[in-house]
C-alpha cells in the first residue's frame, strides 16, 4: 500500500519537515500548499494582473491558491492538518472542512490550548495529534502495522 498525504495548515513552523523526514523509508508520498508566504498572497495578481483593491487582490490570489488545494486534497489519502500558535488559520479549518465533506482520512494536529477552539475540526477527525512524530506514528501503523 502506498498512501498521498496532504499536509495542510500553519506555515511558520517545520512541522513538514519533521513528519517527511520521519517517515522517510515509508512508501508515502507528501503534498501540500505553497509555503512562500509571499507566492501564495501574489499569486493571482502576479498571474492574471494587478488590482488596486486590496479585496480583489487577495481574491484572485485565493481562487489561484484553492485550485491546487482543491486538487491536492481530492487526490489525498490522508490530510494532516496543523493549527499553530502564531495565527488563526482560517484556510486550515477550511481545509480540514473540506476534507471532511470528501471523506478523507483526517489528522488534525494542535496543542492543548486549541482544543475547546477546535472541538468541531476535532470531532471531525480520525485521530487529533500534538506532535508530528504521532502523525508519523500513525503513518508507520497504517502503512506498516507496526508501532513504535
Amino acid at each position: 500500500m502506498s498512501l498521498t498525504v496532504y499536509l495542510s495548515g500553519e506555515i511558520h513552523t517545520d512541522w513538514r519537515d519533521q513528519i517527511t523526514e520521519g517517515a522517510r523509508g515509508l512508501d508515502a508520498v507528501f503534498t501540500g500548499p505553497v509555503t512562500d508566504h509571499e507566492a501564495s498572497d501574489d499569486c493571482g495578481v502576479r498571474i492574471l494582473g494587478e488590482e488596486p483593491d486590496k479585496f480583489w487582490h487577495d481574491n484572485k490570489g485565493a481562487n489561484v491558491n484553492a485550485i491546487r488545494t482543491r486538487n491536492a486534497i481530492a487526490a489525498a489519502d490522508i490530510v494532516v492538518v496543523r493549527f499553530g500558535d502564531k495565527y488563526k488559520q482560517w484556510n486550515a479549518a477550511f481545509d480540514a472542512g473540506y476534507a471532511a465533506a470528501l471523506g478523507k482520512s483526517l489528522i488534525i494536529m494542535h496543542g492543548s490550548d486549541h482544543q475547546h477552539a477546535l472541538k468541531e475540526v476535532d470531532a471531525a477527525a480520525l485521530a487529533v495529534t500534538e506532535t508530528p512524530e504521532q502523525v508519523v506514528h500513525i503513518l508507520r501503523y497504517v502503512l506498516e502495522g507496526t508501532l513504535p
